[in-house]
């Protein structure tokens, strides 16, 4: 074979090589012909491309680090760069090896402790979002997720909320070391896309539907606005671009600063409704100073008017209200048949009066005829007949006078017994009246009341979605306090109960007596868990609030059982339900709160 030293002639020769073996004319195919002919092989420029692109090829890429280790490895060999793909090589065996050395189980463990630690001002949900955020980016290598969960659980265990960077946050002596990895006209697997457009996805359509939800259903009394809302929700919908936002949020101030001025509108309008319905009040109770019926009507109105409002006073109220016009009502109508029967009694004895007047006008004519018969008498025989008429109408009348006054003293002692009974109706209805609670004991709801309200707070809890929480507490051994002290002890025991449970639960509970001495508890939007430690911290204040009876100290404790309502449930199945709790209390030895 020819030997060829011009490099000029090598090249030629080389190209007619490729020419005449039909070898496609790519770098390697003349590196390899060149080589050949020129006789001279540099060792250093033997880089086994084709093995290691096979070998690259092979590699696992199910994570994040070893795609970016196949781009950086197949970068190395389109470079011929031993020293690239060496180095490459250590770092991620490196990197291998330091992450295994890595305490994973402990700090995992400490993970799942601190996940079930309730912290206070770091709800479940803030902690799912900050985890969700760290493992959703933990592509930066186990080093970097290792010490971001690492201040995760510092964070939690301190009390407050993670605050960490996401992606891009490597620190720049991570990255300072790296080899730069050279890019081609045919790149690796790409990483996996940024949740962060489809989290502002997410938050524009929650900015959406709280105007539309939230917001719209709100100004029924100003339809303007209500259409404002609508639209701002259809424009965040549709913004793409940074000045559609600007423009947007311009527009959500001015709407800001119209709700803000229906809003003092409308605290302004309920003010002077009130003032309004204020100084009805009070005028009425000036009219009605002689009629006390109407004042526990009017003292319950002053007091709702006198109080911030609220849903459940105003309900209370108008089961007080009714509870007292169906009293007043039945009462009313007894008091009307009392004075329409003094009113008739009256009338006859007017009437007898008359009848008795005309009798005694008769009798006085008679005896004047009788006075002229006398004077014009001439003999004893006609004395004798005209004293025999006189003694006759005499008797006659003296017999009618008789009757006049047992009927008179009869007609006073019904008409006595008659306005007793008027002052007697008057006295429950000023008693009605001024009724402020069902039961006239304890002060608490009855069985009527409880039947409303109870309807009430499941339709509430069913329209706003929430949880409602009934209990159902017995007092113990209330039959041995009745047998020992006393029915007046047992009363005052009742009564006593019942002051404790107003002023140890929330103003928005309601409280039943439910016959003898249970009581029902109603507690809205209140989860069972809560309920249960409401009962218990009822019963340890009974318990420090010592009852008195005669001087006497007397421990009262009660037994409870407490469930909450389901979709099924009615009055009768749910108070069922406590009711068996209450006795599994009971018989696991009393003054015990059991769930049902």
């Amino acid at each position: 074979m020819t030997q060829f030293k011009n490099p000029s002639e090598i090249a030629r020769e080389t190209l007619k090589q490729l020419a005449g073996r039909r070898m496609p004319p790519t770098p390697v195919n003349y590196k390899t012909l060149y080589q050949e002919i020129s006789g001279v092989q540099n060792l250093e420029d033997d880089f086994p491309e084709k093995h290691l692109r096979s070998l690259t090829a092979a590699l696992p890429m199910a994570t994040p680090d070893q795609q970016r280790l196949a781009r950086e490895l197949e970068s190395a060999v389109k470079a011929n760069s031993w020293d690239s793909y060496r180095t490459r090589l250590i770092e991620f065996i490196s990197t291998i090896g330091s992450a295994q050395k890595l305490a994973w189980g402990e700090l995992i463990n400490e993970l799942l402790k601190q996940w079930e630690t309730k912290h206070s001002g770091i709800t479940p949900a803030r902690k799912r979002e900050s985890l969700d955020r760290i493992l959703g980016n933990a592509g930066v290598g186990p080093e970097v997720l290792y010490t971001r969960l690492q201040n995760i659980v510092r964070s939690w265990a301190q009390g407050k909320e993670a605050d960490m960077a996401l992606e891009g946050d490597i620190p720049a002596e991570e990255t300072a070391n790296k080899p730069e990895v050279v890019t081609d006209a045919h790149p690796a697997k790409a990483p996996p896309p940024s949740r962060d457009g489809e989290l502002l996805h997410e938050l524009r359509e929650l900015f959406a539907y709280t105007l539309e939800t939230a917001i719209s259903t709100q100004l029924a009394e100003a339809p303007q606005l209500a259409i404002d809302a609508k639209a701002l929700a259809r424009d965040i919908r549709n913004a793409s671009s940074t000045k559609e936002l600007q423009e947007f949020l311009t527009r959500l101030k001015r709407f800001a600063f119209k709700l803000e001025l229906l809003a003092e509108d409308q605290a302004e309008l309920r003010k002077s409704l009130l003032g309004l319905l204020r100084l009805l009040v009070e005028n009425m109770s000036d009219l009605v100073l002689d009629d006390q019926w109407l004042h526990g009507q009017i003292e319950v109105v002053r007091n709702i008017i006198d109080k911030p409002l609220s849903q459940n006073t105003v309900d209370d109220a108008e089961r007080r209200l009714k509870e007292v016009l169906f009293k007043q009502s039945q009462l009313k109508q007894s008091l009307h048949e009392a004075r329409e029967a003094l009113k008739g009694m009256l009338a006859g004895f007017v009437d007898h009066l008359a009848d008795f007047a005309d009798a005694t006008s008769g009798y006085h004519d008679k005896i004047e005829a009788s006075a002229d018969k006398i004077s014009s008498a001439k003999d004893m025989s006609e004395l004798g007949s005209v004293l025999a008429e006189v003694m006759r109408e005499t008797r006659s009348i003296q017999i009618n006078a008789q009757r006049s006054r047992d009927e008179l003293r009869a007609t006073q002692q019904r008409v006595a017994e008659k306005e007793a009974r008027i002052r007697e109706l008057e006295s429950e209805l000023e008693q009605t009246s001024a009724l402020v609670r069902h039961d006239q004991l304890t002060g608490t709801l009855n069985r009527r009341g409880l039947d409303d309200m109870f309807e009430k707070e499941k339709s509430r809890a069913t329209r706003h979605e929430t949880v409602l929480c009934v209990a159902l507490l017995d007092i113990d051994n209330f039959k041995k306090l009745n047998d020992t002290l006393g029915h007046d002890a047992g009363d005052a025991a009742l009564i006593h109960l019942a002051n404790v449970c107003r002023e140890t639960l929330r103003p928005q509970d309601t409280v039943a007596r439910y016959g003898g001495e249970e009581f029902v508890i109603i507690l809205p939007e209140t989860s069972l868990e809560d309920a249960t430690a409401a009962l218990t911290r009822l019963q340890r204040e009974l318990t420090k609030r010592i009852f008195l009876h005669e001087y006497e100290k007397v421990l009262i404790t009660f037994s409870a059982g407490v469930t909450e309502l389901r979709p099924e449930d009615t009055q009768a199945t749910v108070v069922k339900r406590a009711d068996e709790a209450m006795y599994k209390a009971k018989n696991s030895g009393k003054n015990r709160v059991e769930k049902g």
